[in-house]
């Protein structure tokens, strides 16, 4: 029997604070189950598993962040777009480690073939690439690039691995000047074409 007043979002919605809390490893289906008080067995009846669980907070944190980069990056091109969407990525990061590192998980197909977020994202940040003139498959290459330097960033941020004196936003900031110098002389392919 469905326990009233338990729902697939509200058990997204509290596994995604608890990630946010005490880290994605740390959320579970006990841990909820105690949280709603109801047993284990009753959130069967609203996710198959613990995995399916993770996908859903995934879903939900690509759905949020996106939105906040889509607001942040309205009206803007070039650097400017840059920044904003650089910025948005990284305060969301920091003020929802857990979720954030829950859209780092690798995910199938199937698990984000209806997900707004995911399919936003791709549009947010090719819509910004082409700004620079970039076509694929440098489009591609370039959003690598971003993911990886922003994901870099935030992880040593969050993780404590920036120990020296220098303000980490000075290094975030002189950072994405450095990105934007890339984007804007973006190197020619090996084959040349383009």
């Amino acid at each position: 029997m469905v326990r009233a007043g338990i729902t697939v979002a509200r058990l997204t919605e509290a596994a995604a604070a608890m990630a946010d809390e005490s880290g994605l490893d740390k959320v579970g289906l006990s841990a909820l189950a105690r949280q709603f008080g109801v047993k284990d067995a009753s959130l069967y009846s609203h996710v198959r598993n613990l995995r399916e669980l993770r996908v859903r907070i995934a879903l939900l944190a690509s759905e949020e962040m996106t939105a906040d980069i889509a607001a942040a990056v309205a009206g803007r091109a070039g650097k400017d777009a840059l920044v904003a969407f650089a910025d948005a990525y990284r305060e969301y990061a920091l003020a929802h480690p857990g979720r954030y590192a829950a859209t780092q998980m690798r995910l199938e197909a199937e698990d984000v073939a209806d997900s707004v977020g995911f399919r936003r994202s791709v549009e947010l940040t090719y819509g910004m690439l082409r700004a620079y003139g970039l076509t694929e498959p440098d489009l591609t290459d370039a959003g690598r690039l971003l993911r990886s330097t922003f994901h870099g960033y935030v992880h040593l941020e969050l993780s404590g691995g920036f120990g020296h004196s220098r303000d980490v936003r000075e290094s975030w900031s002189r950072s994405l000047d450095a990105l934007h110098a890339v984007l804007e002389n973006w190197p020619p392919r090996p084959d040349g074409s383009t």
